[in-house]
């Protein structure tokens, strides 16, 4: 499958996609099992939502008062400015609403919001959620959202996969907390890297090795797929829908977890020749570059403890970094843009774009060392 399914869907435009609760709760859960107070008194804001049908709006209005919450704020798009247009049709809960409005409902965002007890239950769920029409559509960079972000303590949603690099720097800009949905290849964009490398956000809980699998709201497009493809890692039926598996789906976050800490168990250069499970590396060794003063790496479990110099690593190295373990130099681009010099071969007369072995160029590399132990 690879990244397939994410390059169409970009492509068209498409990718609305929605968040299953478990994957979600799975999540959310590792931020409170290192820290149970991370939300406490918190405002959380999830943009780019569509309230009615959010994973991410139930789950937190159920867990209100476990998480004890300040406030929680949703607020969707409006069905007209979507570049995905669906056959709209607004929920009963909408349609049965005093203030439902005909007009509104096509090109108001909605805003979601929770901080009491509404019904008088005793408790503050999602059956106490108010909700009215926005000002506007609902996009993210529009001042009416711009100053909920300003009275939010953390921002929570999984944003449209094309926009991330511009909804990354509208949370960093305004320096909020986060915790968002994306592609792992957002890894490649320089404002993404630079943050990850200055050690200013992170990889969340979920591994990029494993698919999510997400709802999205073109039903023909989840047709064809399914049409198209046996059941299994492009999609699979869950709850009788058809959902999306995206490979490299991951979270990026600057809320800490306890993963993030957990050095990579590895073994020494020697025993990597000897024991390791790749051909590439057992009884071969490791490649010198031709173009770089540093050696390949091509899988992270292959990192050779006991190496003092610089490595080549896939990009899915993030997955497994522990900053108290390594130190990221930088990456195929930083070298380009003519940072790291140090790290290129004297003698290359090629291209200074990627990594090349044997002429061959290979995929982009992140340049780690090893951090020296305590």
């Amino acid at each position: 499958m690879a990244n397939e399914n994410l390059s169409k869907a970009k492509n068209a435009k498409n990718d609305e996609f929605y968040t299953q609760y478990h994957d979600i709760e799975k999540e959310i859960n590792a931020y409170l099992e290192y820290n149970p107070n991370v939300f406490q008194g918190k405002t959380i804001l999830l943009p780019c939502d569509d309230p009615e049908w959010s994973n991410f709006t139930k789950f937190f209005a159920q867990n209100f008062e476990r998480f004890k919450l300040k406030k929680l704020v949703s607020t969707s798009y409006a069905p007209e400015s979507k570049n995905s247009k669906t056959n709209y049709q607004p929920t009963l809960f909408e349609v049965n609403h005093p203030q439902f409005d005909k007009k509104k409902t096509i090109v108001n965002g909605k805003i979601f919001s929770l901080s009491q007890d509404n019904t008088g239950d005793g408790k503050i769920d999602v059956n106490d959620l108010e909700w009215t029409y926005l000002e506007g559509d609902g996009d993210f960079r529009s001042e009416e959202i711009k100053k909920l972000r300003d009275e939010s303590d953390i921002i929570i949603t999984n944003p449209p996969f094309s926009l991330f690099r511009d909804f990354l720097t509208w949370i960093v800009e305004a320096n909020k907390q986060f915790v968002v949905v994306s592609s792992m290849n957002a890894i490649t964009y320089k404002e993404v890297f630079n943050l990850i490398k200055k050690n200013k956000i992170w990889m969340g809980l979920k591994s990029t090795s494993k698919a999510m699998y997400f709802k999205t709201s073109d039903k023909e497009y989840a047709k064809r797929v399914s049409s198209e493809r046996p059941e299994g890692s492009w999609w699979r039926n869950i709850d009788g829908e058809v959902h999306i598996g995206i490979n490299n789906s991951c979270w990026f976050t600057n809320i800490d977890h306890g993963k993030r800490h957990q050095p990579l168990p590895l073994m020494t250069y020697n025993d990597n020749l000897k024991f390791s499970k790749h051909k590439e590396i057992k009884n071969v060794g490791y490649l010198k570059y031709d173009n770089y003063n540093a050696i390949e790496i091509p899988f992270t479990d292959a990192i050779p403890s006991d190496y003092d110099g610089v490595m080549g690593v896939p990009i899915s190295f993030l997955d497994k970094y522990t900053p108290e373990q390594f130190e990221i130099l930088g990456s195929d681009t930083d070298i380009k843009e003519g940072r790291l010099a140090f790290l290129i071969n004297p003698n290359w007369q090629g291209k200074v774009d990627r990594g090349y072995i044997n002429g061959n160029r290979i995929y982009s590399r992140i340049f780690i060392k090893h951090k020296p132990s305590n």
